[in-house]
């Protein structure tokens, strides 16, 4: 209960700042022409840019402050793994927030209204989907064998990404000299594809690895 309120008090400002910046944004359309809503090639600045200046540096304000709770989070967590011997306690239900990798497919429309390449950059969260398996392991001993496994995992999965981001990269070289402005698009899906499929790897591979050997162990035991 009482880490449940910690995550509401931490993530209230979250409503806070969205309000405010829905607020800023009607208020620019409405009084100000849509000047920040908007793409623009200059911009001078004007009174009436402030309430959506100042929302925008709040917001920005919140995301630091959630980078330096994720940093002490990390840090902690990293203290209590070396402490305990043992993995970090997560659920398996994090891994539904490999769904956010089909944000990805707003990249379409953003670079094709926009010409903005960041949407593209969403695919990679698929590799969240990986937190299923490690909230599977949560909380296990990492003996010897559990190490190792966990050193197979990782570098297979980091050979696979390598893997693709060489040949990626070798067919984008072959297909510039025709198609030049699908290059970048190209590049930023296959290099967020290919960190998802590593970061969904290292965690599934360990996760059926350490599997196996258990029931190994099993099989030898009875």
């Amino acid at each position: 209960m009482k880490a449940k309120k910690n995550i509401a008090r931490r993530l209230a400002p979250l409503t806070g700042c969205a309000v405010l910046t829905s607020a800023a944004a009607w208020y620019d359309l409405t009084y100000n022409g849509g000047r920040l809503v908007y793409p623009m090639d200059s911009y001078a600045f004007q009174t009436t840019d402030i309430p959506m200046i100042a929302s925008l540096a709040l917001d920005l304000l919140y995301v630091l402050y959630l980078l330096v709770l994720l940093v002490r989070g990390i840090t902690a967590q990293k203290k209590q793994i070396l402490e305990s011997g043992r993995t970090r306690r997560l659920n398996p239900k994090f891994g539904l927030l490999g769904f956010l990798g089909f944000l990805g497919f707003a990249g379409f429309w953003s670079y094709g209204t926009l010409g903005d390449l960041s949407g593209f950059v969403f695919f990679a969260f698929f590799g969240f989907f990986g937190f299923f398996f490690e909230g599977k392991m949560s909380n296990t001993l990492m003996d010897e064998r559990f190490r190792e496994n966990a050193v197979r995992a990782e570098l297979k999965a980091y050979r696979t990404g390598f893997v693709i981001i060489f040949f990626l990269l070798i067919l984008m070289g072959q297909a510039g000299r025709f198609q030049a402005e699908l290059i970048a698009p190209v590049l930023i899906i296959g290099i967020a594809l290919a960190v998802a499929l590593t970061m969904f790897l290292s965690e599934y591979l360990l996760y059926r690895y350490d599997h196996d050997d258990a029931l190994e162990l099993d099989a030898e035991d009875k």
